[in-house]
């Protein structure tokens, strides 16, 4: 039996057919990348994205063949907000990174003790609903990407989320046993247009968009998906996702935390999926810029004609010759959530050139993956014994040995750059039987290849340049979600 798998990111979707052994076929990609038109704002066309996931999912079952299910993972927290009646958007959508809503967020904590990030989706939904339905009289519905997702692959008849993705909307209890009248009420949030909860691994409706109608039996969040993807289902098992930004996630098991929120050591409790009603949880640590690191030095810099080449030009040394490099484009996440630092080069000399200065931005950002990891076992007590990544620059030999040597851990490289469509399969292939349990899914794991450390970093003075970093713009630095 096969699993039709549609995985939407930030910057692109694909549809792909995976098979029982966790190879994929008929894998169809389109680029679909939001718009910003005003800085701080991102956004995207709901209508187009539906478009071109019915277009990708036709093609990848035309090319592969028919399903027994189909599993749904996609960028978490992006909002859109349509007609119930009609199915069309009623604005655009906000993605996950817009920060339109950031004074909404601060009013939302002075006023009613509300703890609310920008990349949440409450203050998104209210935003949209202030703008287009400031009486709150139309019969609209609110969805995170997968939530829409499910309702245009079932012509409407579904409105649902999973526990994963609706565990960072904001409207959660903090046990995510359902939805919080409370910031529905602080936010002006009806909540008869809250989608219902359903297991991230369950038959939960029917694709009658697609050939045959096969089966819904998957929704999960892609930061979940990827965990699941890399076979980590057991309690301490951690991966990091390597994309445009970096995302460390690792299982805790059945107990649910007592707060949603940041912890002292900067992680956030997830929800890493749920079925049969039972929820497993995980931590979440987070890297605000990963590979857009490598990209300012191609495209902004013209250092590099390609992100590949970055291995090549760091290969020229041994060292960076003491050059060091915080990966701070966007301010600095786990463990410090200083808004206000920004990217920070120490140590250069005369003799510093370009293989110096590209090992070095290379290394910074394996230096942030060790702080994932140590605030992420600082916190939930487990001890990661080796690390399995995903995403973009896990294709990249020199990074892959700087993680390595930085955590002081064996780095496990996935045989799928995304992951995320692995895990999305796995989830909907357990809920119809293609595998039997998770025991399945554990067993499943064969890494691309295992890099040991080689040597170690120097997270002394890593430590010195992130000081160095912090509180640039004092007003940024003061901001706190």
């Amino acid at each position: 039996m096969s699993v039709l798998v549609v995985d939407v990111g930030t910057s692109g979707l694909r549809a792909a057919v995976a098979r029982a052994d966790g190879s994929l076929d008929g894998l169809h990609y389109r680029a679909f990348p939001p718009q910003s038109p005003f800085p701080g704002m991102v956004e995207f066309d709901a209508a187009g994205m539906a478009a071109a996931v019915l277009e990708v999912a036709h093609a990848a079952l035309a090319a592969a063949g028919p399903v027994a299910a189909v599993g749904i993972t996609a960028q978490r927290a992006s909002t859109i907000v349509w007609n119930r009646a009609t199915g069309e958007p009623v604005g655009p959508g906000l993605g996950w990174q817009d920060l339109r809503t950031v004074f909404d967020c601060i009013t939302a904590k002075a006023e009613h003790g509300l703890a609310l990030a920008p990349n949440q989706s409450a203050t998104k939904v209210a935003w949209l609903l202030n703008t287009y339905d400031p009486s709150r009289d139309l019969d609209l519905c609110f969805g995170t990407v997968d939530t829409w997702l499910a309702w245009v692959l079932s012509n409407g008849t579904v409105h649902a989320t999973d526990h994963s993705n609706a565990a960072v909307t904001g409207l959660m209890l903090p046990d995510a046993s359902g939805w919080s009248a409370k910031a529905c009420d602080a936010l002006r949030i009806p909540m008869s247009m809250l989608p219902s909860v359903v297991d991230t691994s369950g038959v939960f409706g029917q694709a009658h968009a697609l050939p045959g109608a096969p089966p819904l039996a998957a929704l999960v969040g892609d930061q979940q998906g990827s965990l699941v993807g890399q076979s980590c289902v057991r309690p301490g098992q951690a991966k990091i996702t390597f994309g445009t930004g970096g995302m460390l996630d690792l299982i805790t098991g059945p107990s649910a935390p007592a707060t949603a929120n940041r912890t002292a050591d900067g992680t956030f409790p997830i929800v890493a999926w749920s079925r049969d009603g039972q929820l497993t949880w995980g931590a979440e640590a987070i890297m605000l810029s990963a590979g857009t690191n490598v990209e300012w030095l191609v495209t902004d810099l013209g250092m590099l004609s390609s992100p590949a080449e970055s291995h090549e030009v760091a290969a020229q040394c041994d060292t960076s010759d003491g050059v060091v490099y915080v990966p701070a484009l966007m301010g600095l996440g786990t463990p410090h959530w200083d808004y206000g630092a920004r990217g920070t080069m120490l140590g250069l000399t005369r003799g510093s050139g370009r293989a110096q200065v590209t090992r070095a931005v290379l290394e910074g950002v394996a230096h942030r993956g060790a702080d994932l990891v140590e605030a992420a076992e600082a916190n939930t007590g487990h001890s990661v014994p080796s690390l399995r990544i995903d995403g973009g620059m896990s294709q990249n030999p020199t990074f892959v040995q700087a993680l390595a040597n930085a955590t002081g851990k064996p780095v496990e490289v996935s045989r799928h750059t995304e992951a995320t469509t692995v895990g999305a399969a796995y989830l909907a292939g357990l809920a119809v039987g293609v595998w039997a349990g998770f025991d399945d899914i554990a067993s499943a794991w064969s890494p691309r290849e295992v890099v040991e450390p080689s040597g170690q970093l120097d997270r002394e003075q890593w430590a010195r340049a992130v000081e160095r970093s912090r509180g640039w713009i004092p007003d940024l630095s003061a901001l706190d979600f």
